[in-house]
């Protein structure tokens, strides 16, 4: 059997891709497994500049693998408990790896699929792309990080509308409610995404990782604090390389090279 995550590493260019096409990346322990060591990966990876993640076959991702779930009878709980032990891991390294990761979304991204779009940096997806939480319709309660990154997002009113009511979200509209970055053709998807990628492997890797740290902070620090945290960044980065090179290229009217 194929591994449910796949992996590679190059040109600085991390590609995680969701392999479970046959049901629909569903995320089972074993995919949600996968993905926390993937990341992990790509966190020890010095190379590593940007990450992105894709479903395979016909969408991003369905959500978690209910099949599974229901399967397990008496110890679902047991079973949804390991499993998210591990997805929620993922999602952790997703935050605080000091690279943009970014979603390329197809076809749909339904509950815990949703919430890992939400939770990347950045997220482009197709026009016939739709989003939906769906936990409520099944009797669940969302996982996966999305009720902290919702309501961030998208305001309290909308994050319980879509989760209480499922209301679903053409791409569109994701994209008009923060949710999304861009919104491509169907057929562009991977030209878009790989653009993107190398447009973030090639720029300041320091001042990506600063300014990710420093956004995904801000929700949590008074403001004192978050100055503080600005001044040190910004400071830090004039003593860096890149922030020199930037400079040099800027006043001398040219491309700077930040490799």
């Amino acid at each position: 059997m194929s591994s449910p995550v796949l992996l590679d590493i190059a040109g600085g260019i991390a590609s995680i891709t969701l392999n479970r096409p046959q049901n629909g990346n569903a995320i089972s322990l074993e995919l949600a497994r996968a993905l926390m060591h993937a990341m992990h990966d790509c966190e020890r990876d010095t190379s590593v500049r940007v990450v992105t993640i894709r479903g395979s076959g016909k969408l991003f991702c369905s959500g978690g693998d209910l099949k599974a779930i229901e399967g397990h009878g008496a110890g679902a709980a047991a079973y949804v408990r390991e499993l998210l032990a591990y997805l929620h891991e993922a999602l952790s390294a997703i935050a605080r790896i000091p690279v943009p990761v970014v979603a390329g979304i197809h076809g749909a991204a339904a509950g815990a699929g949703f919430s890992l779009a939400c939770a990347t940096d950045l997220a482009i997806a197709t026009t016939s792309s739709r989003f939906l939480m769906a936990y409520t319709k099944v009797g669940l309660t969302p996982d996966g990080s999305s009720t902290w990154y919702l309501p961030r997002l998208v305001g309290l009113r909308r994050a319980m509308q879509l989760t209480l009511l499922n209301r679903e979200l053409t791409a569109e509209e994701a994209r008009d409610w923060g949710i999304l970055t861009d919104v491509v053709a169907d057929d562009a998807l991977p030209g878009a995404l790989a653009d993107l990628a190398r447009r973030l492997a090639d720029g300041p890797a320091a001042s990506h990782g600063a300014v990710k740290k420093l956004f995904r902070e801000s929700f949590e620090n008074p403001l004192e604090t978050q100055l503080m945290h600005e001044m040190q960044a910004i400071c830090a980065a004039l003593d860096g390389g890149e922030a020199k090179a930037g400079m040099q290229a800027f006043l001398a009217r040219q491309t700077p090279k930040f490799r």
